[in-house]
């Protein structure tokens, strides 16, 4: 743990920060849930409301909503439910990498007994307890639930009249080349004259005017 957020890395070699998220978020998240069970729960009864038929696929409903809607929207979306995405929480497994059935089975089983004695009061002990803030379930099923992070949105390129290349380049050369202008706002301009400088057998040209070259040449591989 380092400032708060857990480094890890995953079998291929990925390195991952993640930051565990504590009870408020989550008791946000959970509270949302509830809500929108009850607001179907209370539709299902309406419509479902009359013969004792009725009663029995109505408690078989709420049966298979309240402990299959958590798992089928952890493992199909991403490990939110529709509270979760709401607070910007997702569930992983404890190495980074998504949940399966049987992680996401057995952290929401576990509900019952982080409930115990009453209002979630062993699930909120262990939380403030455990440095990553875990329920009981969470640790049984070695999960976590962790703030998911935004993607920093794309920055804008400047326009270029795009040109052909003199010559074929590889797929990571032309990479390499559309990665250059898609990280230009975080290089020194010098730095990029330089990078233009390096460029020069491709260009025919030095430092700006070489940069210059290379962004019609960017220009012409996204068309």
């Amino acid at each position: 743990m380092i400032d708060g957020r857990l480094s890890l890395t995953t079998p291929e070699g990925t390195r991952l920060l993640l930051t565990p998220a504590g009870p408020a978020p989550r008791a946000w998240a959970w509270a949302l849930d509830t809500t929108l069970w009850l607001t179907f729960m209370g539709l299902a009864t309406w419509l479902l409301s009359g013969p004792r038929m009725a009663q029995g696929v109505l408690a078989v409903l709420a049966f298979l909503s309240y402990w299959g809607y958590p798992v089928i929207c952890e493992v199909y979306f991403q490990g939110q439910t529709v509270g979760k995405r709401a607070l910007g929480l997702q569930v992983r497994r404890d190495n980074g990498l998504p949940v399966g059935w049987r992680e996401s089975a057995l952290r929401n089983l576990l509900l019952a007994a982080d409930f115990l004695p009453l209002a979630y009061a062993t699930g909120l002990a262990c939380m403030l307890y455990d440095r990553q803030f875990r329920r009981l379930g969470d640790i049984v099923a070695g999960t976590l639930v962790v703030y998911r992070d935004q993607a920093p949105p794309r920055p804008a390129v400047r326009e270029a009249a795009p040109l052909p290349l003199p010559f074929p380049l590889t797929s990571v050369q032309q990479r390499a080349l559309a990665d250059l202008f898609d990280r230009e706002q975080g290089l020194p301009p010098a730095r990029l004259e330089e990078l233009g400088s390096i460029a020069a057998p491709l260009t025919g040209a030095t430092g700006a005017a070489s940069l210059e070259r290379l962004r019609s040449y960017a220009a012409g591989l996204k068309q």
